[in-house]
Order: structure tokens, then sequence, then C-alpha cells
């Protein structure tokens, strides 16, 4: 998921498509953390940062800047080495240390979104400094790019065109991977979660902290997860909030995202058919019948966009999936479909896309590559298509599966089915999520074999009944993963995480980091927010 998992829906242009969209008590600890990895280490582990008030516009004042150092490759940390971006907001009172922020993605940039949306955690601040960072290859730390190939990976994903010839979308996204390495240079070989868990240990180091406090959201669940198993005797108070899966591939995890978004549109739907504006009338299933149609008519037959170029079925499923990310957009997403069906007006569904990414054809070659050790990237050189390529990198590389041309063409009509049974909305447009990783290297088994059983203190997750991208069930099969270290939160609402949704979690999270307070039975719930329509 990416990375605005709080204050809006990850958002994306148009032209980012099917797999280009796809996401603890410290009591008893010793004061200082051996580490039996740690060989050719120490001088990663010596460091400080040095912060200094954020340079660039759209920065707040208080917000402060600096950088950490880490091995491109931890198997030769005496080679070259990587800078990572950070931020952070001062502790107002005593500080205890930090809390670090991990907003989602893989692929979002962490200062960016603490600079937009940091005033929302400011809670924390009476105990803590609250921190994020741009992770390897994401944003100001050494930013990965398909280049020109980022086009070809579009066409290939997709959804408006039918998969009916899967090996040369195939072929395209293998020579495309090529390009990606090309573009991207050492640190792609490099990324992934558990070289990102180890990149935040260096940082909880420099940042002078014992152990690691922590909030993750959607993606950065994973990377708590994959930090806890890696370092369980650094573990502090963390949070987990959106939770990702450990086990599932990627053609699973697609399935799992159509249902859960299309449980999502049955939610807003039932709630739409109780106001009198509703413009699928007053009944729930007439409702769900209409949406159906009213996709299938628009790929037959697109209508003009604002822009003027065909705005199809595949568009409509899109804007849609990114309203349904938070709660607070269902009265706009009311009204948007309104003026589609009454005037055939696009921009209303055309504005839930574009605070996105959209990624025009290059008219000339991209930057050469940056050599490992350059420094931070100036937020101006970062390509327009960085947090996708980060995406497809980071996910491919956490994923070992790796079927050939003939096992995908053989499955892909027994997957149609599957994804169009779990959802005759959304099935379409998730399917190409199988093709993500074809012709890129085989990643870790590191996550699905050995995240499980962590022996730390106790760690919250939270998990949301109504959210689109990560499935309550994921919540419930991690927290057993994990063992019985994690204690649930059951937030009973919608929309994707809970911590900016609903009042109680963020009460929970907080009372959690700032006191350490969790129920004394284990898990907890909170139920629905009021309906201020």
């Amino acid at each position: 998921m990416q990375v605005k998992t709080l204050t809006r829906p990850p958002l994306r242009g148009r032209a980012v498509t099917g797999a280009l969209g796809l996401a603890l008590l410290g009591a008893g600890l010793p004061a200082t953390i051996a580490d039996p990895a740690s060989d050719g280490l120490s001088r990663f582990h010596r460091q400080t940062v040095r912060w200094s008030r954020c340079v660039g516009v759209d920065m707040p004042p208080d917000l402060e800047c600096g950088k950490v150092t880490v091995p491109l490759d931890y198997a030769r940390p005496g080679a070259a080495t990587l800078d990572l971006a950070l931020a952070r907001y001062r502790a107002t009172g005593g500080s205890r240390g930090s809390v670090v922020l991990n907003f989602g993605g893989p692929g979002g940039s962490g200062v960016d979104e603490l600079a937009a949306g940091g005033k929302e955690f400011m809670q924390l601040t009476n105990g803590y400094d609250v921190v994020s960072f741009d992770p390897r290859g994401v944003g100001r730390s050494s930013p990965v790019t398909c280049g020109p190939a980022t086009a070809e990976i579009m066409k290939a994903t997709d959804p408006d065109r039918e998969l009916t010839d899967p090996r040369a979308a195939l072929r395209i996204l293998r020579d495309a991977s090529a390009q990606c390495a090309a573009h991207s240079g050492p640190v792609l070989r490099h990324m992934g979660t558990v070289d990102a868990a180890r990149d935040l240990d260096v940082m909880r180091r420099a940042l002078g902290d014992d152990r690691l406090n922590y909030l993750g959201f959607s993606y950065g669940t994973r990377l708590g997860a994959v930090y806890a198993a890696r370092f369980p005797r650094a573990v502090g108070r963390m949070v987990l909030d959106g939770v990702d899966t450990l086990t599932e591939p990627p053609s699973a995890q697609g399935l799992a995202g159509a249902r859960g978004q299309q449980i999502a549109l049955d939610h807003f739907l039932d709630w739409c058919v109780r106001d009198v504006a509703c413009p699928f009338g007053r009944d729930a299933r007439t409702a769900r019948g209409a949406v159906v149609r009213l996709v299938a008519s628009l790929d037959a037959d697109p209508v003009p966009s604002a822009f003027g170029e065909p705005f199809s079925g595949q568009d409509l499923v899109g804007a849609i999936g990114q309203a349904l990310y938070s709660r607070q957009l269902w009265p706009s997403l009311e009204r948007a479909l309104g003026q589609l069906l009454d005037d055939g007006d696009t921009r209303g569904l055309e504005g839930f896309t574009s605070g996105g990414v959209i990624f025009p054809v290059r008219t000339a070659p991209p930057p050469a590559p940056r050599a490992a050790g350059a420094g931070l990237t100036d937020p101006e050189d970062v390509p327009l298509d960085n947090m996708p390529s980060a995406l497809m990198a980071v996910n491919c590389a956490d994923d070992p599966d790796r079927p050939t041309t003939g096992q995908v063409t053989r499955s892909l009509g027994e997957l149609r089915r599957r994804y169009e049974e779990a959802s005759p909305v959304f099935g379409r447009y998730r399917l190409t999520q199988v093709l993500m990783c074809h012709g890129r290297p085989r990643g870790t088994d590191y996550i699905r074999e050995r995240v499980k059983h962590v022996d730390t203190p106790r760690m919250l997750l939270v998990g949301t009944r109504g959210d689109p991208a990560t499935p309550y069930r994921w919540t419930e099969e991690t927290a057993r993963r994990l063992g019985p270290s994690a204690v649930v939160l059951d937030n009973r609402g919608e929309g994707h995480t809970g911590y900016a949704s609903s009042k109680c979690v963020r009460r929970k999270v907080d009372d959690f980091l700032l006191y350490g307070s969790l129920p004394s039975g284990g898990s907890s719930s909170c139920g629905p927010e009021d309906d201020n329509r």
C-alpha cells in the first residue's frame, strides 16, 4: 500500500495501474543490546544524527532533518555505503527517546509524510521525538527508477487491456526489469524488507535508543514484524496498524485485496442507500448490481474525461478503490458518482486520483544511476516513477515465488475466475498483480520461513474490520504467527488503518506508546465511530 495511509488514501494517477498500483514493554531487558550479527558494523553503530532545520518548500519550520549512513550490502559492510534521509519533531518536554514511524508503501517517503501529516502525532511528542525516514531506494535515499521502462510496465499491466496474450505482457515485463536494474544502480540489488530492518537498527542506535519504539502502518507492519524477528531483544513498544500478510504470495494478496475492496464497497453502498441523494436508489442489492453494470458500460463505451482522454470502467474502479481507503471520503464519493450518472462529469472521480503520481513519457534519457555513497538526493531530482519502482523492488525482493511463463499462462483462466468471484467490480483490476515480479531475481524466503514465534515484549496489532487493503484476517493470522507477544486491537470501523479514523484506536495506541498501557486480558476492541453524515 502506498504511503499516505492516515489522512488520505494512497492516491495515484490514472497511469499507475494494475501491478504498479499495488500496500512490548521494555521492562526486564538489559540496558545495552548485544547483536551477534554486528561484526563489521561498529563504525555504523557509533554514528550520531546531526539535526538541522529542513530545507525546502512546504517544510514546517519546526521539522528537523538529518541522515544516517548504512552499508549498501550488509554482507560487505566495509564496502559501499548509502545515506538515508531522516526527519523529526522534537519532544515538547522531557524525551525518553524516539518513536519511529513508517507510513506504508512500500515506496513512500517518510520525510514527506511527516512534513505533510506530522501534526497528527503531536500527542506523542509529550514523551518522544517523532521520527520518520526515507527507506533505501526511496525519496532522498538513493531513489530507484525504471526510466522509460515505466511506460512499458504500465502498458503491460493496464487493466483496460484484457490479458488475452499473457506471454506478450510477460515478455515486456521481463525486458523492463532489466531496464529497471540499469537505471537504478547498485541499490536495487539490495532492497527489500530484510535490509530495511537492518537499516532500522542502525538508525535506532544512531538516535541513541536502547530499544526501538515503533509505529508502522500497512507495509510498515511488515517492516516492524521483520525487525521483531531479526532483533527481538531490541524491541521496545511496537504498534502495527493495518497488518500486512507475512505468508501469502502476490496472487493471493491480490485476491484478498479484491475481496477486501468488495466488502468495503458493499459497506459504502449500505451507507449510501440510506441517503435520499444516493445515485443508486434506496436498495443495497440493486445498488450493487448498478455499480457492476456501470463499470461494464464504461469499459465498453468510455466517456471523455476532464482532460479529453477516455474514462473507462477500470478508471472508475480505480477511483472508487482510492475513495474507499477512508470513510471520511464516502460523502465525496457519493457526490462524484452522482455527477457521473447525471451529467457524464468525471471530474469528481478524477479528484480521487489527481493527487497521485502521473508519469509522462520521457523525451530525454533519465539521469545516470547514482553511485553508492553519493549522499542524499535533492528532492527535485527524485525520479517521477520512484514510488512504484520502489514498491515493485521491495515486494519482489520479499517474495520467493517466480512462476514461469507457462505456469502463469496455464493458471490465468482459473485465477481470473477466482478474482471475479471475489469481486465482480475489483477482480479484473487486481488480476495483473500476479505478473508484478516476472523477470526479477528470486526474492528471500526469510519472511515466510523465519518471521514467527518472536520472543519480544508485547506488541499491539491493530486490525480494522472494513479495511479494503489489509483484510482483518491478516491481523489475526499475523498475531498467531508472531505468538503470545502479539496483542490484537479489533477496530470495528471502516477504511485503511485505524489511527487516523478512530479516536478510540488513537487513544489506545498513544496510551500504549506513551505509558505502556495494554488491556489486562489481552486483546481489546473499538466500536465503529458515530455516523456523522
